[in-house]
């Protein structure tokens, strides 16, 4: 099958990769030790062998790496995504190496020797990973490895996996023709022949040699299933079947096997994994802890110096929030706005940029976040995160629910003091549907998508949001 095919090139480069940087190693060392580089100071009677095997080890320990980056498209030229891996590997090689000259107290060794020779490694890996897989599949799969395909479906679904079938091609994938009900008109890009309807499949089998047969879409019916896989069967061709749930129901969906049984799901929830949500919890306590302790009680003088002069009154402003699995809880916020009694509805109304309700340091505070800083007594005591999607008030959460599918997906994972949304710059009130979308769409990634890396990135951005407000920050 075509991925067996992929992850095997992949594992053929990752083994010449390995040769590639063995020999390097031993033509540098040879290079040095005959003609004496400049300030590369080497010693006649090192050992080198310990230090070739945790070259080669580090490559090894990179394999894994190869066949996940390379495995779908490594035939397909992509600098930034090979300099990536050249990285990953480079720094395997460089944490053996390094470790084995630590270990054995070896002061005999030249560093620069074993500096240059990962840089060589690095620069070489970089254009091999980017452009060898490529030479590499177009010599495994020459003629006698190729592959005759014919697909089954509607000339539509043939439209939306040009782009897939070109691609495949290096690896041997060629398109002999389409079935299909109709025949193709007005096809754009190279036209693929049309070779009538499915009851001629068991004859195109036979005189076009077709070694594999490609559903475009999932069989209408149980007789055109039978149709399809008892002609494969009986010529001895493979069948692979393209679902096309998501076009049918307009949602990605996301396949799922538990104990052998395959499941569809509409998002990724990689917050699910135990371990997964005890590093951010933990991320959490590392944050939130110091400015509880430390930031806090600073702030708080600071501020209700402030409400005193300009507007006297409770120093924090306390309201409900709708937060994980649409539970309410109570969020602390530094008051910014004159203190008056107002109903739930009256403050509901969004703040606008010249809100004649907030006093001036109130202003100060809301452009650079600062009176979100209680927030952080939230997620020490467990309600809330440092990063995930901004929790509103009841009303405006049934509001903006009614306004966008999928809203409720926002409650899968707890709220936090900043999202991926803010960090974008997509902050301040919303005023129009089409805002409340892109909010929703950013936090549905973010959960989709989650990773430690991403938490991290969105808070050194919003710290970079509290020193340079953006202009949607009022």
């Amino acid at each position: 099958m075509i991925d067996a095919r992929a992850r095997g090139l992949a594992n053929i480069h990752a083994a010449l990769m390995t040769v590639f940087v063995a020999v390097v190693f031993w033509a540098w060392a040879l290079i040095n030790l005959r003609f004496h580089v400049p300030y590369i100071h080497m010693n006649p009677d090192e050992n080198f062998t310990p230090y070739f095997l945790c070259v080669v080890g580090g490559m090894l320990l990179s394999v894994r790496a190869v066949s996940r980056s390379l495995a779908a498209r490594f035939h397909l030229p992509d600098l930034g995504r090979s300099t990536r891996l050249a990285t990953r590997q480079v720094g395997s090689m460089a944490m053996l190496t390094f470790a084995m000259m630590f270990a054995t107290q070896d002061h005999y060794i030249s560093r620069l020797f074993l500096g240059s020779l990962l840089i060589l490694c690095w620069v070489g890996l970089s254009l091999l990973n980017a452009w060898l897989p490529g030479i590499v599949a177009r010599f495994v799969f020459q003629k006698g490895h190729r592959l005759p395909t014919v697909f089954i479906g509607k000339p539509g679904s043939m439209e939306k996996v040009r782009e897939w079938i070109a691609n495949k091609e290096p690896l041997g994938i060629y398109p002999v023709g389409l079935i299909s009900p109709v025949a193709p008109v007005d096809m754009a890009g190279p036209q693929v022949p049309w070779l009538g309807t499915l009851a001629e499949l068991p004859g195109v089998l036979v005189e076009r040699l077709v070694g594999q047969v490609v559903m475009l879409e999932l069989p209408a019916n149980d007789e055109e299933a039978g149709i399809v896989m008892d002609s494969c069967r009986d010529h001895g061709c493979r069948l692979l079947i393209h679902s096309n749930l998501e076009e049918r129901y307009s949602q990605p969906l996301v396949p799922v096997t538990e104990e052998g049984r395959h499941f569809y799901t509409l998002q990724e929830e990689p917050l699910e994994d135990p371990l997964n949500r005890i590093a951010k919890r933990t991320f959490d306590i590392a944050v939130s802890l110091p400015v509880v302790v430390i930031a806090l009680p600073l702030l708080c003088t600071w501020v209700k110096a402030m409400q005193a002069f300009e507007a006297p009154g409770p120093l924090f402003h306390t309201r409900e929030r709708r937060g994980k699995q649409g539970q309410n809880f109570r969020m602390l916020k530094f008051r910014s706005m004159y203190s008056t009694s107002v109903d739930a509805a009256a403050e509901s109304v969004q703040t606008a940029s010249a809100d004649d309700r907030i006093f001036p340091f109130g202003h100060f505070m809301r452009k650079r976040s600062l009176d979100e800083f209680p927030q952080f007594w939230n997620v020490l005591v467990g309600e809330m995160s440092i990063v995930g999607p901004r929790p509103y008030m009841p009303i405006l959460d049934e509001e903006f629910r009614q306004q966008t599918r999928g809203y409720r997906t926002r409650n899968l994972v707890k709220p936090g003091i900043t999202g991926l949304s803010q960090s974008l710059g997509f902050r301040g009130a919303v005023l129009e549907e089409e805002m409340v979308q892109r909010r929703v769409y950013w936090d549905v990634y973010y959960i989709s998508h989650w990773s430690m890396g991403m938490d991290i990135q969105i808070t050194f951005r919003t710290l970079l949001q509290v020193v340079t407000p953006p202009a949607t920050a009022f």
